[in-house]
């Protein structure tokens, strides 16, 4: 953008005058005019600073903190805006979309993964607060491309059906199992109940989760 001399300002009002008697409106004038002023006595460093966007940059740059974090058997050294959501750190920059965003407010389960073995909902709790911690996702439950135990058993029970919610649920199943909350049916829908199923395939969840309890297999 070539900088404007109040001269050459000056002929753009005069021009914006008889644009005016021509049938402008005031209103338009008195816009235009404002605007030309500004751009005249604005100093071109800053008029090409605002086009590469400078001052986003550096904010960002002095807003991002270093994070080194293990995921699904990946070491990690990132720099995150300390604002950032595990869960948004996952899906945005990692592309690890199988951790699915649904309420964003921790009432519906479907973002649950393993923070150093325990099973937290990724959209309540920021990427900056866990630096050093190993983190399991959907991703990184099967082994050697086989599916772990109960994957297959959700497969097997037909435990879910539009399908959104089961990274979350087999997550929280796996946990469940390994917290030792999983001794009965009742136990297993108290504490799977911050999983919510919107198409109701509770039943079949339970059932998969005790063919996997029975097996004595788990995370």
């Amino acid at each position: 953008m070539d900088k404007l001399t109040p001269n050459k300002a000056m002929i753009e009002n005069k021009s914006l005058e008889e644009e005016v008697k021509s049938g402008g409106s005031r209103r338009d004038f008195l816009k235009k005019s404002s605007v030309i002023t500004a751009i005249a006595f604005t100093p071109a460093a800053a008029v090409k600073a605002s086009d590469l966007k400078l001052d986003e940059r550096l904010s960002d740059a002095l807003e991002q903190m270093p994070l080194s974090i293990h995921i699904n058997g990946q070491q990690h050294q990132l720099r995150v805006e300390p604002r950032l959501t595990l869960l948004d750190l996952l899906r945005e920059r990692l592309k690890l979309t199988g951790t699915k965003k649904g309420c964003d407010q921790g009432q519906c389960g479907a973002c649950t993964v393993h923070i150093d073995g325990v099973r937290t909902n990724a959209c309540l709790t920021l990427a900056i607060m866990h630096d050093g911690a190993k983190i399991t996702t959907i991703e990184g439950l099967e082994d050697g491309g086989e599916l772990h135990p109960m994957q297959e058993a959700f497969i097997k029970h037909d435990a879910f059906q539009c399908g959104y919610c089961t990274p979350g649920q087999i997550m929280s199943a796996v946990a469940c199992i390994n917290e030792g909350h999983a001794n009965s049916e009742m136990e297993i829908r108290e504490f799977m109940s911050g999983n919510i199923c919107r198409c109701g395939a509770y039943a079949n969840i339970v059932n998969a989760i005790q063919e996997v309890k029975a097996g004595g297999k788990n995370a």
